[in-house]
């Protein structure tokens, strides 16, 4: 794997900063995972650490050095960070449960596979165009999909911060799943949170793959805390700059054209498919450690 990376988390205009990021990589997998506390919850902090430490840990554990099962892999990470998040709020005694968005992505055999549940965003960058985006869970993106409000008028509409689905709360969460998306050398992969997004058209994030991205990256983040101001949000950035080409003898083929937009690359795991995605790596581990 050839890769660049930056990633930084800056508290803008508030008093703490609840947001969490991170990376891990092996010789053949890479990781990448940010989340935002829900902070009128209370305790956003504590879910967003509790996510990426324990999404972090699933992959030291399944990476060895690949992982068997991308997807698996990814669901079973969500409701890992889930379950983690709902203890820690029982250990801590929270009257409101700790939550949090999560965006999960893998590269390994130069594709890229993300989930997300919430409104931190994942994009693919290529030669200055969106190639994917993530699909918020969100009142206001359920409003798009209705056809009653635009791009535009979202980013500053009143419900805009209602999530439809989060990690930490009592219901299961709805976690959405990318097919395997193809990278070549070029390509940039975007993870941010929505105090990055929130003020920025998408065509600024197109513009990283137009150049240097790990030198636009800081540059960004002070465009979006110059535009936020005092009252800002927190801004939390990774930006991956892949340096490979997919090739189309790699291991698992992907399930898109390597040119091709994908506006609608996801699809909803239900709690059931979860289940079994979890049961077939432990199964996995297990094998693994009993040779």
């Amino acid at each position: 794997m050839k890769f660049s990376i930056f990633q930084d988390s800056r508290i803008g205009g508030r008093t703490n900063n609840e947001d969490r990021l991170g990376y891990r990589h092996t010789a053949e997998a890479l990781l990448m995972v940010i989340a935002d506390g829900m902070g009128g919850h209370g305790h956003g902090e504590v879910a967003a650490e509790a996510a990426v430490r324990s999404v972090v840990a699933a992959f030291d554990q399944a990476a060895r050095p690949r992982l068997t099962d991308v997807a698996a892999f990814l669901a079973a990470a969500m409701q890992g960070a889930h379950a983690a998040i709902r203890a820690q709020g029982g250990l801590r005694q929270l009257v409101d449960a700790p939550r949090t968005t999560c965006t999960i992505c893998v590269v390994q055999d130069s594709c890229a596979t993300w989930a997300h549940a919430g409104d931190s965003r994942l994009y693919v960058l290529r030669r200055g165009q969106v190639l994917a985006r993530t699909r918020d869970h969100s009142r206001a993106q359920a409003l798009i999909d209705d056809g009653l409000l635009t791009e535009r008028d979202a980013r500053g509409h009143p419900q805009r911060n209602i999530l439809t689905s989060c990690l930490g709360g009592e219901q299961p969460p709805r976690v959405d799943i990318s097919r395997k998306t193809p990278l070549m050398r070029g390509d940039v992969v975007v993870l941010c949170s929505d105090g990055v997004w929130g003020t920025l058209p998408d065509e600024a994030f197109a513009a990283l793959s137009a150049g240097d991205p790990l030198r636009a990256a800081p540059d960004l983040l002070d465009r979006v805390e110059s535009r936020a101001g005092p009252g800002g949000d927190n801004l939390s950035l990774i930006v991956l700059a892949w340096a490979d080409n997919y090739r189309i003898g790699d291991p698992g083929p992907p399930s898109v054209d390597p040119g091709a937009t994908l506006p609608g690359a996801y699809g909803h795991c239900s709690d059931d498919e979860i289940n079994r995605a979890i049961e077939t790596i432990r199964a996995r581990l297990r094998a693994k450690e009993q040779t």
